[in-house]
C-alpha cells in the first residue's frame, strides 16, 4: 500500500463553504451580467408611447424587441457590449425599433437618444415614391398593413351610423361640417365594410394634393413640392453608392453626409467642398432606411426627418407581451387578446 499517497490525500483540505452573503453576491453579479448580455445582444423590452403605429400597435403595448434579427450594433456608451454592426436582410415591412435621427444634432450618444417604433418602408438603394398616400418602392406598391389607418370623409343619407359598430371596427369618428358628414380614422381592412353600409353614400380618403408643398416635410426645401401624401421620387442612400452633387442632391443628402457620416460640407456659389476639398460626388459609408408609422396621418416619421442610419437601428419588434389601456377602469385595463400576440 502506498502510504505516502494516502497521507498526501488526507492532507488535502476541503474548500471552505461560501457564506450566505457571498452566495447572494455571486448570484446578483451573475444575474446582472446575464441580463446585460441578453439586453445588449439578444432582446430588450419596449413600451409603445404614442399612437403613430395604431391600430397595428396600440399605446400601452409592451413589446419584446429582437436585437439578433439584424445583428447587435457596435458599442457607443461604456455599458454597451461590442459585437458587430446591424445587417438587415429582408427588412422591408418589418416593425423596427430605432433611435431618433432628429436628435443627432444634440450632444447625446446614439444609443441614449429617444427610441421610436415604425414600419420599414424602404431599404438601402430603394427608390421611394408616395402617390396619394400609397407607398411605392422601385415602382411597385408596398402592401398596406391590415390595421394601418388613415383619415377619410364619410357622407351618409342622413341616417346615423351605429356608434357601437364604429367602435367594434376600431374607427375613431368626429362629426364633420354637415349633419350627414363624418371625419373618420379607419383601419385599411375596414374601409370596405364602411362602404357596404346602406346608409353610407361616399367614403373619400383625405389626401394632400400633388404639388402642394409642405416645408415641414423632408427635405424642408421649397425646391421640392412634396407633402405627407405625395412625396418623391427619392433614392434611399446605400453603402458604397456614389451620388453626384448639385443643389438638388445636396438638399436631399447633406444631412446624411454632414451629420450622420461626420463630414464638413461648405458651399461657395456653385462650388461644393467636403472637408475642405472640392467635391463633385460623394460615396456613402453607411446604409439607410425609410421608416413610417401605420397611422399615416398621425405619425412623425421619415417623411419629417428623413433617413434612419444603420447605426440607429436597435432591433425588430417580435411579440406583444402585455397591453394596458390607461383609459379603462381597473377591471378592463388589460387587453387580454393582445398578450403574447406576434407582431407583423
Amino acid at each position: 500500500m502506498n502510504w505516502k499517497f494516502l497521507q498526501k490525500k488526507d492532507s488535502i483540505k476541503p474548500k471552505p463553504k461560501k457564506s450566505k452573503t457571498r452566495e447572494w453576491l455571486d448570484a446578483i453579479v451573475f444575474a446582472v451580467v446575464a441580463a446585460t448580455i441578453i439586453r445588449s445582444l439578444l432582446f430588450s423590452a419596449y413600451a409603445i408611447p404614442s399612437g403613430s403605429m395604431e391600430r397595428t400597435e396600440l399605446t400601452g403595448d409592451y413589446l419584446f424587441v429582437s436585437k439578433c434579427s439584424y445583428g447587435a450594433r457596435m458599442p457607443v456608451t461604456l455599458l454597451s457590449i461590442p459585437f458587430t454592426e446591424p445587417v438587415m436582410f429582408g427588412v422591408k415591412g418589418d416593425i423596427v425599433v430605432f433611435n431618433k435621427p432628429a436628435e443627432a444634432d444634440q450632444n447625446i450618444p446614439v444609443d441614449q437618444r429617444t427610441t421610436l417604433i415604425k414600419r420599414c418602408q424602404a431599404a438601402p438603394g430603394d427608390l421611394l415614391t408616395i402617390v396619394n398616400a400609397q407607398v411605392y418602392i422601385n415602382g411597385k406598391a408596398m402592401p398596406n398593413a391590415p390595421m394601418a389607418q388613415t383619415n377619410y370623409t364619410v357622407t351618409t343619407d342622413g341616417r346615423e351610423i351605429n356608434p357601437q359598430t364604429i367602435q367594434d371596427l376600431g374607427i375613431t369618428s368626429n362629426n364633420g361640417l354637415a349633419a350627414n358628414s363624418y371625419e373618420m380614422l379607419i383601419p385599411t381592412q375596414n374601409v370596405a365594410t364602411i362602404k357596404s353600409f346602406s346608409n353610407v353614400k361616399t367614403v373619400t380618403k383625405e389626401v394632400q394634393p400633388v404639388g402642394k408643398a409642405d416645408t415641414e416635410i423632408f427635405p424642408h426645401n421649397t425646391r421640392f413640392k412634396w407633402n405627407l401624401d405625395n412625396f418623391g421620387p427619392l433614392r434611399v442612400p446605400k453603402k458604397g453608392w456614389t451620388v453626384q452633387l448639385n443643389d438638388s442632391t445636396l438638399a436631399l443628402y447633406r444631412r446624411a453626409i454632414e451629420v450622420y457620416e461626420h463630414n464638413k460640407v461648405d458651399t461657395t456659389g456653385n462650388t461644393i467642398a467636403i472637408n475642405g476639398k472640392k467635391a463633385g460626388s460623394y460615396t456613402f459609408k453607411m446604409n439607410y432606411y425609410w421608416m413610417m408609422g401605420d397611422n399615416r396621418h398621425n405619425s412623425l416619421d421619415s417623411r419629417y426627418w428623413g433617413y434612419v442610419p444603420e447605426d440607429h437601428i436597435i432591433g425588430k419588434a417580435i411579440v406583444t407581451v402585455m397591453s394596458i389601456d390607461s383609459t379603462q377602469d381597473f377591471f378592463h385595463k388589460i387587453r387580454w387578446s393582445r398578450i403574447f400576440k406576434p407582431i407583423n
